[in-house]
């Protein structure tokens, strides 16, 4: 029962940023009709305002909004890139952040190019592990063996979940150096406004720890059952 009930509490942890995270962006994503334009819109012209030479923006699937650095393109989810609403406002902005930040090589940025790739090549490497475990336990027949490659994919996706975490700075400095001044400053958004888009500029600043947190809280859920 204890088992249950702890298990239960890890997933709870590990969703509930994740949950607030979409709830706050659903929640100021309605259609607004005073809005002079939307997110792909707004993001265009401020590539042009701020001469931002060689930056594009294109639509992405729903959730996966960000900037790549590599192909320079501010990518938005379809509610954001064609929305009128105060969430593609300021998600959209929250990226051209992004884009200001490689635009002048601040060291911020460099904190995306270093860890975000070495995040993901252990998480995965960490997951191909687990895969892979059937393979190893019909090799081997032996539990040892299985649960020492258990235990490598944990610290693997720890690591990955851990470098995560790295570029908390920069995200924050999207939203709150970059974005709100931006918006604040303009007549993008009324004053009026400002509340809702500080607590999406916030929702979007903290994506990456509500990703960081689900990986670390599964990750303890599977050191539970290796305990086990």
């Amino acid at each position: 029962m204890p088992y249950v009930v702890l298990t239960l509490l890890l997933l709870l942890l590990a969703w509930a940023p994740t949950l607030w995270v979409r709830h706050v962006l659903r929640r100021h994503g309605a259609p607004r009709d005073d809005l002079p334009g939307t997110g792909a819109e707004l993001a265009r012209h401020l590539i042009d305002r701020l001469e931002l030479e060689g930056v594009t923006v294109e639509p992405t699937d729903a959730h996966r909004d960000h900037y790549d650095p590599a192909s320079r393109t501010v990518r938005l989810g379809p509610d954001n890139h064609d929305g009128r609403s105060l969430t593609a406002v300021a998600v959209a902005t929250h990226e051209i952040g992004h884009a200001i930040q490689f635009a002048r090589d601040e060291p911020l940025s460099r904190l995306r190019t270093r860890w975000l790739p070495l995040a993901n090549s252990f998480k995965r490497a960490g997951i191909l592990l687990l895969v892979l475990l059937p393979v190893v336990g019909l090799v081997t027949k032996a539990p040892v063996a299985m649960v020492g490659v258990i235990a490598i994919s944990l610290v693997l996706q720890l690591i990955g979940a851990l470098a995560y975490l790295v570029v908390l700075p920069e995200e924050y400095d999207a939203s709150f150096v970059k974005a709100l001044p931006i918006l604040a400053g303009a007549e993008y958004v009324g004053e009026q406004d400002l509340p809702a888009v500080r607590q999406v500029l916030k929702a979007a600043a903290w994506t990456y720890f509500a990703r960081a947190l689900a990986d670390l809280m599964s990750i303890g859920r599977w050191a539970l059952i290796l305990r086990r």
